[in-house]
């Protein structure tokens, strides 16, 4: 009998369920799981089920049980991919289930930027202005049009690609980051500190590698124009964090929207969420950018593939 273990289940939306697989097995689900508490929870199975927690060299060689981690995400950051080959344990993750949720939620977050809606919001439930402004409207906050705007993204996969295509269909100009300090410009790219230069709206969309953490910081956030809007709904440490606040406070940049952040929850007291309570042009969302009802729906179907496929094929 095949022993499962789901170490993270409030990582996905409880009107989801995983199918289980058709084999005999026992399921073991946890809501979530500590560095402390995952060797006892997963030192018997055969299978992991798991979005964030972490799997390094150390943990899983004393897991010679373990033959499958089942990723319910596309990234793979949380485990050591080369201990994992070398020790025959296979990683399956989970691409293009938000190819649609993702882009949209960028978009949601370029209008809400461009239009000051944080800031008009925020008036509303926290102020008397627009009842004491004495008349039909005040304009505190700046409306700028997003058709026309440059639009700079870094990254060209899916979900970049996608959110390109979006933004062209509203009248934007967008322009594909070259990697930073690229020898050369790839065909359908612009150099990386013309992107910054130039865009009206930056938004990440590249894996988190050693070249791409603090991609921006005080350096590149000094190349944006002071009117320039920037959205994170990649990686929290794609983005000096204490940079960032800095800029916004010393409004080196317009604004900001993110749904990551370095650390996920954030804690109390972390910079960018205590400037968020005055800053009427930062957003933040809690890292739900992916969880459309649709997304998940397709996310908890390719998770049970995966494991379908790996109890018949063993890869």
């Amino acid at each position: 009998m095949l022993n499962i273990v789901f170490l993270d289940r409030t990582g996905l939306p409880a009107t989801h369920q995983i199918p289980r697989p058709s084999v005999l097995h026992n399921w073991i689900e946890y809501d979530r799981t500590s560095a402390k508490e995952t060797y006892d929870r997963v030192k018997d199975a055969d299978i992991v089920i798991t979005s964030k927690v972490l799997f390094d060299r150390e943990l899983m060689v004393k897991l010679p049980k373990l033959k499958l981690i089942a990723i319910t995400a596309t990234g793979t950051n949380n485990v050591d991919l080369v201990a994992a080959k070398e020790l025959g344990i296979v990683v399956k993750n989970v691409a293009g289930y938000s190819s649609v949720t993702v882009p949209e939620h960028v978009l949601g977050m370029i209008f809400a930027l461009k239009h000051s809606l944080i800031g008009y919001h925020r008036d509303q439930v926290t102020s008397d202005r627009w009842a004491t402004c004495g008349q039909f409207c005040y304009t505190d906050y700046p409306i700028t049009d997003i058709r026309g705007s440059t639009l700079g993204i870094f990254g060209k996969g899916n979900l970049g690609t996608e959110v390109g295509r979006l933004a062209e269909l509203l009248g934007m100009r967008v322009l594909y980051a070259e990697h930073r300090g690229a020898s050369s410009v790839r065909d359908g790219y612009t150099p990386f500190e013309e992107v910054l230069k130039q865009a009206d709206i930056v938004t990440l969309h590249c894996p988190l590698t050693e070249t791409t953490q603090n991609l921006i910081n005080e350096q590149t956030l000094a190349l944006m124009k002071p009117t320039a809007y920037l959205i994170n709904t990649g990686r929290g440490p794609l983005v000096d964090e204490t940079a960032l606040v800095s800029a916004l406070e010393n409004k080196k940049i317009a604004g900001a929207a993110l749904d990551v952040l370095v650390k996920e929850p954030p804690e109390l007291g972390n910079p960018l969420m205590e400037a968020a309570k005055h800053l009427p042009n930062l957003l933040i969302t809690p890292h739900i950018a992916w969880a459309s009802d649709s997304a998940v729906t397709i996310l908890v179907k390719k998770v049970a593939q995966n494991i379908e496929e790996f109890i018949a094929t063993g890869k």
